[in-house]
């Protein structure tokens, strides 16, 4: 059996764990802007309809009196790490699909562990009793359903679903359980009179695939509970990135150039800590409009530091399209990942191994004395008009 663990509310119950004047309150974690959006919403905002994603303006109109606390991705990373070492006890099998859920192959650990369902609430409760937060497990025999069960009692539930049973299990849920249907897709099929998982699992490779092109032979696959897909233990990250949303567009290269500035900082600070450089360069803008372009560069040697990430996206800038037509958000991430150490190289300066020098000293700094204590004198005063920051993470 698999184990699908998810944590409650994750950015939100961290908040309300850290801070009690915010326990029992609606908590939206998000910017409070014109354009931020929720990035997560305590259980007692649910019932009003808010969820994560939603607009900001919306989210406070529906509850004008919620709290609004900006996102502290460092120490939802922080406490994601305790969350993965008690997964790991369990098991080495774990692989994680955010900073807050995870699957689990417990196969094989019964007689340190017991069934698979003990280890589902074994982990709750060491999740409860060293972090004070809660978790969701699904238990079943296979990835798909793990992960929908794991949704079906939140908060702090625990859904065992057998394997004699998978199939009534799934057969009644709406399709909007199904991995990928978001909205388009959903209405799509309900004009084809699917309506259920069951309705999926009962039509034939070639009407899905009619209607949902080559995906469709996966959908019905899973909806009849078939997915052989293993745990894939300790997946690297691709990337790590951070983003911007401006609470007004910026319409040139110099407005653009501190939140790139910005951006860069943050993610040397998290590749600096983990360890790792990266060989790509991304950066993404989205217009007004909501038009999203990317421009990608390679740097050699590979790079951590804020300077180098920065002065390689900076000159991406001019690969854009008229930048006069309003840019509401911009984006950095670096690719390409990598652990080695750098290759020595002929003709090396040191400009390198001073950067990195200072990024690994900066990053000390702010450790100690807080995020905040230290700051570009270039992006000094920009704190006001910065809104809507989200750390990517692994993108």
């Amino acid at each position: 059996m698999l184990l699908h663990v998810d944590m409650d509310a994750f950015f939100a119950s961290v908040e309300q764990r850290d801070d009690p004047t915010l326990q029992g309150r609606p908590v939206l974690v998000g910017m409070h802007s014109v354009r931020g959006v929720v990035a997560a919403a305590s259980y007692e905002a649910r019932p009003f309809g808010v969820r994560s994603a939603m607009p900001m303006v919306e989210a406070l109109r529906r509850i004008p009196d919620a709290a609004v606390v900006p996102p502290r991705m460092d120490r939802y990373l922080e406490v994601s790490a305790s969350v993965f070492a008690i997964f790991r006890r369990f098991t080495p099998l774990v692989e994680g699909l955010s900073v807050d859920e995870a699957f689990l192959d417990v196969r094989g650990t019964e007689r340190l562990f017991g069934s698979a369902v003990e280890v589902a609430q074994q982990i709750k409760d060491a999740i409860r009793a060293e972090t004070g937060l809660t978790a969701s497990a699904g238990v079943a025999p296979s990835k798909f359903v793990a992960k929908v069960a794991s949704a079906m009692d939140k908060p702090d539930g625990l859904v065992v679903v057998a394997p004699e049973a998978v199939a009534e299990f799934l057969a009644p849920l709406p399709i909007e359980k199904m991995w990928g249907v978001g909205p388009k897709a959903a209405v799509r099929l309900r004009s084809h009179g699917l309506l259920t998982l069951g309705d999926l699992a009962s039509r034939s490779e070639a009407e899905l695939t009619a209607l949902l092109g080559s995906w469709g032979a996966s959908v019905g696959r899973l909806a009849r509970g078939e997915d052989s897909r293993p745990v894939v233990p300790d997946r690297d990250a691709k990337s790590v990135g951070a983003e911007e949303t401006f609470e007004r567009d910026k319409r040139s290269v110099a407005e653009l150039e501190p939140a790139l500035l910005h951006q860069a900082g943050r993610v040397a600070g998290r590749l600096t800590r983990a360890g790792l450089r990266g060989a790509t360069v991304t950066v993404k803008l989205k217009y007004a409009g909501h038009v999203l372009k990317t421009r990608q560069t390679k740097v050699e040697p590979p790079v951590s530091d804020t300077d180098s990430i920065y002065e390689a996206a900076r000159a991406l800038l001019p690969r854009f399209p008229d930048l006069r037509r309003g840019v509401r958000l911009t984006g950095i991430s670096v690719g390409d990942l990598t652990a080695a150490p750098p290759a020595p190289r002929l003709f090396d300066d040191g400009t390198r191994t001073k950067r990195e020098t200072i990024e690994a000293l900066t990053g000390e700094l702010r450790e100690r004395f807080g995020r905040s204590s230290l700051q570009r004198g270039t992006l000094l005063g920009r704190s006001k008009r910065r809104v809507g920051v989200s750390d990517l993470g692994e993108e």
